[in-house]
């Protein structure tokens, strides 16, 4: 009995002081996590900027709070966080250069990795130099990475330099193996989104639009790379024909792909050459993330420019749980945040930063409307990212000013409604039966026990074409178009922003620069800031809101699933989409 007191108490204490020295070492965490948060960062003489091309790059990213807690590297990189050390580096005389460390990089899109490519472009404008080194260059890497003054590549490195391509993803065979069918009501001969559900091909339509906007992608690209490393685009075209990807890496110097073969041990003594010292000498560097607290050449000078965030699907509200998908427009949410920003005077003038393939329609609407009510009190400017289409063109497209990238995939004018007909897998699958007692025709609309039948299909259809008609018509309205003239480019169809500039979707090409530039003019502004818009959360916030921590196992599904995870969380949340989707297809699968 003794020694089971003894014991007990040994555990006992051993507990307490484990618990204790855990709460010890998470303040200690937290401590320094504000300390790093809040320290400003000094930059060195002759230091480089190290941008490092690798993980997942976004629109915008967050440090999670399992990534404070752990330690560990940043998966996700914020396109805004890159340009925004690109455009500190370019104006702050102590950095001298850019070193891009290319790696394997997931983005979104190529109009993406363009805003990134143009961004070290203006760099260079201010004399000073970009040199990039790659074990291997993935194509969208290596598109980047070509705007350098120096290319290096390992000697046993590789570059994938193969075309552009787009293989949608279709699972209506695989939903019929379990019994489930979607039924399906549409306007527009292009809006082809759903056919990843009701088809096992591409409609002739659909090929239509994707060889259009896929071709013209990869004639933006072999025209930047040609400008930037004086090879013909006829050139480039016989390389990825030629399987260049698998050529020997000697033979990449010979066809100007690369400037010089290096191991990554030798770079450094590269970059000491740009900057006119010894090979032997330390190179001070700085990182993205320590960009972030170094102070902006130009302050808050002037009126400040708000940059508001629209990206990931358009939803009518927030999701919660596991499987949390943090990359949504909630259009609740957004109305608030506009209303805010509407009252706000310092606001001068708002961008609205829209990277996203659309949504819901009722929230598109209500956003619409609020960027309505905004323009009433000062200018609104788009910024079209990766996608501005469907929904995502829809809610800005009464803006004042509209600015896409040549790349950017927009208008996509069309409605949707898909509903799951879950009968073949609850009776003939599952063998559930019913039975009904109803006091109308429809009072069992929307059963899971049977399809839509043909009156209430009619019934859907009508209800489709009323939101089609709406959203024709608030395109109109906000371009200054006929109502015909806009069906011409509608029906569904989706353009490059550079063929979407032709048919008068958009006003302007380039980046969120130029649609900052624009509103600061139309808001009669000498001199301005921006702020971005909605804050990010701090440290506090993350440990308290367990959406975080559900968004953390939310990105670790969306790299396992690829193109597949987001039609399964469609199909997840079927049953809390809202009945009428303005959306193109989630991925678009371009690579």
């Amino acid at each position: 009995m003794k020694d089971f007191l003894k014991y007990t108490a040994a555990t006992v204490a051993g507990l307490i002081v484990f618990s204790v020295l855990t709460c010890v070492i998470g303040l200690m965490c937290i401590v320094g996590m504000i300390a790093s948060g809040s320290s400003a960062k000094n930059v060195s003489d002759n230091t480089v900027l190290v941008v490092k091309l690798s993980g997942v790059l976004d629109e915008r990213a967050e440090r999670t709070f399992v990534d404070e807690i752990s330690g560990s590297a940043v998966s996700t990189t914020g396109l805004d966080d890159m340009l925004a050390a690109i455009g500190k580096a370019k104006h702050n005389d102590r950095v001298k250069g850019i070193y891009i460390k290319a790696g394997m990089l997931a983005a979104d899109s190529y109009a993406t990795l363009t805003a990134l490519r143009n961004a070290l472009l203006d760099f260079k404008k201010s004399g000073k130099w970009v040199v990039a080194y790659g074990d291997v260059y993935s194509q969208g890497v290596y598109y980047v990475a070509s705007a350098a003054d120096k290319v290096l590549l390992n000697p046993s490195g590789q570059i994938d330099w193969r075309g552009v391509s787009s293989q949608p993803v279709f699972l209506k065979d695989f939903l019929a193996k379990f019994g489930v069918k979607m039924q399906l009501a549409k306007v527009g001969t292009y809006k082809s989104m759903p056919e990843t559900y009701t088809a096992d091909k591409m409609s002739p339509a659909n090929r239509e639009q994707v060889t259009a906007y896929v071709n013209g992608i990869w004639q933006n690209i072999c025209r930047d790379v040609a400008a930037s490393r004086k090879v013909s685009t006829a050139a480039l075209n016989g390389y990825a024909d030629d399987m260049v990807t698998l050529a020997d890496p000697k033979d990449y110097v010979k066809l100007k792909m690369v400037d010089k073969l290096v191991y990554e041990n030798e770079v450094e003594a590269e970059l000491n050459k740009m900057l006119g010292r010894g090979a032997d000498d330390y190179v001070n560097t700085v990182s993205v993330a320590d960009m972030q607290s170094v102070k902006s050449a130009d302050g808050n000078k002037g009126g400040e420019i708000a940059v508001y965030y629209a990206y990931g699907n358009i939803v009518d509200s927030e999701a919660t749980g596991l499987l949390y998908d943090s990359h949504c427009i909630v259009g609740p949410k957004v109305c608030d945040d506009l209303e805010e920003l509407m009252y706000d005077d310092n606001v001068k003038a708002v961008v609205l930063r829209v990277n996203s393939g659309g949504g819901s329609a009722y929230a598109s609407e209500q956003i619409w409307h609020s960027i309505e009510l905004l323009k009433q009190k000062k200018p609104v400017v788009v910024s079209m990212g990766g996608m501005a289409a469907s929904g995502g063109y829809y809610i800005g497209s009464g803006a004042d000013w509209i600015v896409a990238e040549p790349t950017t995939l927009t208008g996509s004018i069309g409605i949707f409604g898909l509903f799951p007909d879950m009968s073949g897998l609850l009776t003939e699958k599952l063998g559930v039966k019913f039975d009904e007692v109803k006091t109308n025709r429809h009072g069992t609309f929307g059963t899971p026990a049977r399809p839509f039948n043909e009156e209430e299909m009619a019934y859907l259809t009508k209800y489709i074409e009323r939101g089609y008609a709406l959203f024709r018509s608030r395109v109109a309205e906000g371009r200054g178009m006929r109502t015909a003239d806009v069906e011409r480019i509608a029906q569904g169809r989706v353009w490059l922003g550079q063929d979407a500039l032709k048919v008068k979707l958009v006003d302007e090409l380039g980046g969120l620069d130029k649609a900052v530039a624009k509103a600061a003019k139309l808001a009669s502004l000498a001199e301005y800031h921006t702020q971005p818009y909605p804050g990010k959360s701090d440290w506090l916030d993350r440990l308290l809101n367990s959406n975080y921590v559900n968004g953390y196992i939310d990105a670790q599904a969306r790299q396992a699933l690829g193109p597949c995870y987001e039609p399964v969380m469609l199909l997840r949340n079927i049953e809390g989409q809202a009945a009428i989707q303005a959306r193109i297809p989630f991925i678009p699968n371009i690579r």
